[in-house]
């Protein structure tokens, strides 16, 4: 019997904070179990990916084929008993194969015809935005508004995605063949942008035994989308003291190549900086990941942990970084590395 069946269908509204949280950690406990009867190791995207649920944001997951990625979406939607959509990206896919479009109908009784609309794949749960930068810019803006605003437009009327509603991309590196790389304005619409690495090699020996038998193991459901909601609200409720909201609000500054006080290397390595949109899905983030490990409160180390998934789509690298063979990664703990963690203190 799955986690969700042995919760009654009391609303979490009518629980004490407390018990809110600890039914999420819980949650995510069984989650991640779950997760790892079909996926090997992974334990940072997974957590990652939760995180941006709990937190109410979408998912850019980058990494070369054949890491599980698609897998991993498809199975967490079953462990969450949601709707659940896959959309191939292509150079030929248009608009209105993910968001729907106008069809000529005919009424059986009186023979008249009109236009009804037919819903496209994005009005789902979950939706698996799958190679999103293999489709060309205008689809992927397509997608990329109904994230943002959770709506879809067809002639004159606005049609409400369902609650909840989650887009999780992958991209293959922008390095490969036949990729169109999302523009920076487009990709600060994802919370967080989620590195897939090649599995270690016990992970993948591992991998290669269950793949390659004869034993599929099913998942079961452990929370559903109404829960989601709640859990999602609970989130906000989260409080925040002072000097974590100071500590988020300094990282995102600290990668501004033009703000006062600029480090030397950030104005040397970049071009632009991270905007407001990342403080914000900083402590966001932190505050979802606080209750998953059980706790009422954000620290530093959530932010801390939060931050790299949560910055690497948002920061710019220039010429003099690529020609010195410096990585975002390299900047980002390089910035983090200087940021003081004490309260009250602020470094721009």
């Amino acid at each position: 019997m799955s986690l969700a069946d042995n919760i009654s269908a009391e609303s979490t509204s009518a629980w004490s904070d407390v018990d809110a949280a600890r039914f999420l950690a819980e949650a995510c406990r069984k989650l991640q179990a779950e997760l790892g009867k079909v996926i090997v190791g992974q334990d940072r995207v997974i957590e990652e990916v939760l995180a941006a649920i709990f937190a109410r944001g979408h998912c850019l997951m980058q990494g070369v084929p054949g890491l599980a990625k698609t897998l991993m979406v498809s199975t967490l939607a079953r462990t969450m008993d949601l709707s659940f959509k896959r959309i191939q990206f292509t150079p030929d896919l248009m608009p209105s194969d993910i968001t729907g479009t106008d069809i000529l109908q005919e009424e059986p009784q009186s023979q008249r015809r009109q236009f009804e609309f037919q819903k496209g794949p994005v009005f789902a749960n979950m939706v698996l935005a799958d190679e999103v930068n293999r489709a060309p810019p205008k689809t992927q803006a397509a997608l990329l508004q109904a994230m943002q605003e959770r709506q879809v437009t067809a002639g004159n009327r606005t049609l409400d995605l369902p609650e909840p509603f989650f887009v999780l991309a992958t991209q293959n590196p922008i390095e490969q063949e036949g990729t169109y790389p999302l523009p920076e304005a487009q990709l600060d619409r994802f919370m967080f942008m989620v590195l897939v690495n090649y599995p270690q090699r016990e992970q993948e020996l591992e991998m290669l035994k269950r793949t390659t038998g004869s034993c599929d193991e099913p998942v079961s459901r452990v929370v559903d989308g109404r829960r989601i909601l709640e859990l999602q609200q609970l989130v906000r409720r989260v409080p925040v003291g002072e000097h974590v909201y100071n500590f988020a609000l300094d990282i995102a500054r600290a990668t501004r190549p033009n703000e006062s006080g600029a480090s030397d290397f950030v104005r040397h390595w970049l071009s632009w900086g991270a905007g407001p949109r990342a403080g914000q899905y900083m402590v966001l983030a932190g505050k979802a990941r606080a209750l998953m490990q059980g706790r009422l409160f954000v620290t530093i180390e959530d932010i801390e942990a939060v931050a790299p998934p949560a910055l690497r789509h948002r920061i710019i690298p220039n010429f003099n970084a690529e020609a010195e063979g410096i990585t975002v990664e390299q900047i980002i703990n390089k910035i983090m590395s200087l940021i003081p963690r004490g309260k009250g203190e602020r470094l721009l």
